[in-house]
């Protein structure tokens, strides 16, 4: 395969919008886009919620700011999903719009009175999470009297260890003052709930078990049975440079602690995964602008502004990667370090390090970049004028297996 220049970009006509290729090979190949796209997989999304639902030993929620996408939203609601953990309001109009008959956890624990009023009168949401006394003030005013409003009070603990992102550090009161404000809501007249998030792509399960545990001190302590336990997100995708443990190892740890920790009086568990639901179902195809061979640097029409800013945030959730050409076929060069910045005029959209790609690659390639289905969309910009990425469906995507 030898690289071509972009005036001979004789394309294929567009295949129509109900197209479904087999992966984002056959999407160069055939359509030669000179957009990013997202490479959307329902069949891989549909898979991974079953399997969820199959596995966990409670209710199954979705985080919606992972990847708020409609066909995401629809495709969770066939494949099972009935409760969905929404942080705005503008997340609870998508999901009462799509699917009307879902429950709603508003656990975003920093809310405003009108947020709070909205929420409660016009989207139907009995379950509040606090993690401080003016939170729960808030929400005491506005459903005072209604025994079938929840509070969820967040807990933290001081550390999360094994975490990529530490949430303690801006969410969940103290196991102390968790213990009060559980008491306080039971006072009240509202369903009393724990809640917790260990941190985001958590590869270890045992962090699970330790909050368990702490959750069930706290509800001893505030002399409270709580109807439900809910342990957060937080469950790992499977990114190239990240050993993740199985499914089967959280949900085994999280049911034994359950049971060792709170005995005859296990609360019913509920989790809100986001990343490890979505992340596999999406691929982002990124086309080659530019290569300066001698510097060893790349310009793709996608970066930081755009679907990778997640990875730049974060370098240790490095997607698996592969570079076509404009036929489909793949790069099979000896790989080496490039700086790869994206499409924008500023020089913070870049990359973190040096990213390895086949010492071949050339103009108008494509770079395929897994596991983007997390906080692709959900966070890219139209920053300079780029960001606005259509969506095409494909069988399959690239994930760190192959």
């Amino acid at each position: 395969m030898t690289c071509r220049s972009s005036g001979d970009a004789g394309h294929l006509p567009a295949p129509g919008p109900q197209a479904v290729f087999a992966d984002a090979a056959e999407v160069a190949a055939r359509l030669g886009p000179d957009r990013p796209l997202f490479c959307f997989a329902p069949a891989v999304l549909a898979n991974t919620v079953e399997t969820f639902i199959a596995s966990f030993p409670g209710d199954v929620s979705y985080a919606v700011k992972a990847n708020p996408d409609e066909r995401v939203i629809a495709i969770m609601a066939e494949a099972g999903l009935t409760l969905f953990d929404v942080a705005s309001t503008a997340e609870m109009a998508l999901v009462r719009r799509l699917v009307p008959g879902a429950r709603l956890n508003y656990h975003n624990p920093i809310k405003s009175d009108a947020e709070i009023a909205s929420a409660y009168r016009d989207f139907g949401v009995r379950r509040f999470s606090v993690d401080h006394g003016r939170e729960l003030a808030k929400v005491a005013r506005i459903a005072a009297g209604d025994r079938d409003v929840e509070i969820a009070v967040r807990f933290r603990l001081a550390t999360n260890q094994g975490a990529l992102q530490d949430f303690s550090s801006k969410f969940g009161a103290p196991p102390e003052e968790a213990q009060v404000l559980l008491a306080e809501a039971a006072a009240l007249g509202f369903r009393p709930v724990l809640t917790f998030h260990p941190g985001s792509q958590c590869i270890n399960p045992e962090a699970y078990g330790e909050h368990i545990a702490v959750a069930a001190e706290i509800a001893r302590r505030a002399d409270v049975e709580i109807a439900t336990l809910n342990v957060g997100g937080g469950f790992p995708a499977g990114y190239t440079a990240m050993a993740v443990p199985p499914l089967t190892a959280y949900c085994a740890t999280i049911a034994d602690m359950v049971a060792e920790a709170f005995g005859g009086q296990a609360p019913h568990l509920e989790c809100e995964p986001g990343r490890a639901l979505v992340a596999d179902a999406v691929s982002l195809l990124a086309r080659v602008k530019l290569v300066k061979p001698d510097s060893r640097e790349v310009y793709l029409n996608d970066g930081v502004y755009g679907a990778l800013m997640e990875f730049s945030q974060c370098p240790r959730l490095l997607p698996p990667m592969r570079v076509l050409g404009h036929d489909g076929s793949t790069r099979a060069g000896a790989m080496c370090g490039f700086t790869v910045y994206g499409p924008t005029c500023d020089p913070i959209d870049r990359l973190p390090g040096l990213i390895e790609l086949p010492e071949d690659i050339c103009e108008n390639d494509y770079v395929e970049f897994g596991l983007i289905g997390a906080y692709g969309a959900a966070s890219a910009t139209r920053f300079n004028g780029y960001g606005d990425i259509a969506t095409v469906t494909v069988k399959r995507t690239l994930t760190a297996a192959g």
